[in-house]
């Protein structure tokens, strides 16, 4: 067979400029995404290069919420092996299976899924690899991590979503899932291999079920090296946007920071996760621990979370409401109405339930509404930016988990804030990475949550922003890497010294010089 050459002028076209033509040719956003994935395996360093000058474009396909489509449909749209599948059925030999994974000395990061609850889709199974994928792509987008160091693991524990077993294109174990007990059995080989074979590693647990999310970062994070972003990353991201929007309306109303009432709408991993961290914003306006929790209620399917309340889940126990002891209060208008809440944030994945009536009762009874849709994709969103706007008079203040466009209501332009992760993880990852810290400390994640809050330019305050516009992640991300660097080592969990004996100026100029970027010499983490 003949070598495939060059077309003769081809060095003197743009490309990028093609790649991105064929991109956007598609109509689709699943197209799209399997076009950049195949992008990705023929020029690496061209697909980085695309996703870095062309990021508010291509994150949304690369991950929320084009990923949540691609998980669903990957058993149909799989090409070719992109990350380590790690089965129930390797037990006892677990530590083979990840030792065939190249590079492992120099790997840094892997994030690690067992597809059991996919954004809001549910139990996908193997089918949930691509979440890992997306988000290690984010990290290298985000904080500049190489490439090469990003080890994507889906854990393959089988499913208990029947249509899957039933799939004869399933690429996964066709079992259901393990009880608990054979589950610990295999999270503790993992874990304890992934020590092993991964020295340097950082594991980040990605979209486990609400449950064992809580329950293996509580069992692991004081011993190894791993953080769980849908618990502490969207906590501390979501702490960031509620500091400027909280000042945002305090501004507007004139009451105290500390005044401040909040209003869960969904108390899964996520909901209650996001709901400890905001403890810091009200103990940072000298609240004690006991009255920074008075100010926060939940709400999940059966209304609102009192303490009286028979079968309540271990994890929703923290929050729930020991001052009610009426009927029970199961409509959202009625829980607002009672709670007075200043902001009210939706982690509950169920499209709309943020109606007219909702928006209209918060914006009744706040000069500023703080309404945050946080669920993902944009399906599953509470609300959808267009109508919280017209529905407060453009009054509220808004930020989702999803990207939406800017909404021009009564001559007036609104630019919605967007609660994404990728502002905090990349930077934190890179920072627990530079500083070799021995375990991520909840202070490293305020500190992260911090840094992202104080990073708005002044353009970004004019416009009344929550969250600093995506095109400066690098910046934020190096900005909040130096901020967990200086935690690590307030805490002692450090183990490089000589970034202790770098000033602030010098520290940030390392960690930017330490991002890895397309067609440069490779920086070693």
């Amino acid at each position: 067979m003949a070598i495939a050459r060059f077309p003769p002028y081809f060095a003197t076209s743009d490309h990028r400029e093609r790649c991105l033509e064929q991109l956007r040719s598609k109509s689709a956003p699943l197209e799209k995404y399997i076009y950049l994935n195949g992008l990705k395996e023929r020029d690496p360093n061209l697909f980085y290069d695309l996703l870095l000058q062309n990021m508010k474009e291509i994150i949304p396909l690369l991950y929320t919420p084009t990923v949540g489509e691609a998980c669903v449909n990957y058993s149909h749209i799989w090409r070719r092996p992109e990350g380590l599948y790690v089965s129930i059925e390797d037990k006892g030999r677990i530590r083979n299976v990840l030792s065939t994974w190249p590079n492992t000395i120099d790997s840094r990061i892997a994030v690690v899924t067992d597809g059991s609850r996919i954004l809001g889709l549910g139990d996908l199974g193997a089918n949930g690899l691509p979440i890992s994928i997306g988000k290690l792509d984010l990290y290298i987008a985000g904080a500049g991590i190489k490439p090469s160091s990003t080890v994507p693991i889906c854990l393959d524990l089988g499913t208990n979503t029947q249509r899957y077993l039933d799939d004869p294109l399933y690429i996964g174990i066709r079992r259901r899932r393990p009880d608990p007990e054979e589950m610990d059995e295999f999270m503790d080989e993992f874990i304890e291999a992934m020590k092993d074979v991964f020295p340097s590693l950082m594991v980040q647990f990605e979209d486990f079920s609400t449950d064992n999310a809580f329950k293996y970062l509580d069992r692991y994070r004081y011993k190894y090296r791993v953080f769980n972003d849908d618990i502490q990353g969207t906590g501390s991201v979501i702490l960031s946007g509620f500091i400027n929007a909280a000042n945002l309306s305090s501004a507007a109303s004139g009451k105290p920071l500390a005044d401040h009432r909040i209003l869960f709408f969904g108390a899964g991993s996520a909901g209650i996760g996001v709901a400890k961290q905001l403890l810091s914003f009200f103990i940072m306006q000298g609240l004690s621990p006991e009255e920074a929790r008075a100010r926060i209620w939940t709400v999940d399917s059966k209304g609102l979370i009192t303490a009286g309340r028979k079968g309540l889940q271990e994890h929703k126990k923290f929050f729930a409401r020991t001052d009610y002891e009426g009927p029970a209060l199961t409509d959202l208008v009625d829980i607002i109405n009672y709670v007075k809440p200043t902001a009210l944030l939706g982690l509950s994945t169920l499209k709309n339930a943020f109606s007219e009536t909702v928006v209209k009762a918060m914006a009744a009874i706040n000069e500023r509404p703080i309404i945050f849709p946080l669920s993902n994709p944009v399906h599953l969103c509470e609300v959808d930016y267009q109508d919280a706007i017209e529905w407060s008079d453009g009054k509220v203040i808004f930020a989702s988990g999803s990207p939406y466009f800017s909404v021009t209501y009564k001559d007036v332009t609104y630019e919605p804030g967007q609660g994404n992760n990728m502002y905090i993880f990349p930077g934190l990852g890179l920072g627990a990475i530079l500083s070799k810290a021995r375990h991520v400390s909840d202070a490293m994640v305020e500190q992260a949550s911090i840094a992202l809050a104080s990073s708005l330019t002044d353009e970004e305050k004019a416009a009344q922003l929550v969250y600093p516009r995506l095109n400066r992640i690098r910046d934020i991300s190096a900005r909040v890497a130096s901020a967990v660097i200086r935690q690590a080592q307030k805490e002692d969990l450090d183990t490089n010294n000589y970034l202790r004996t770098l000033p602030d100026d010098v520290l940030s100029s390392l960690v930017h010089d330490k991002m890895w970027r397309p067609h440069e010499a490779t920086p070693r983490l």
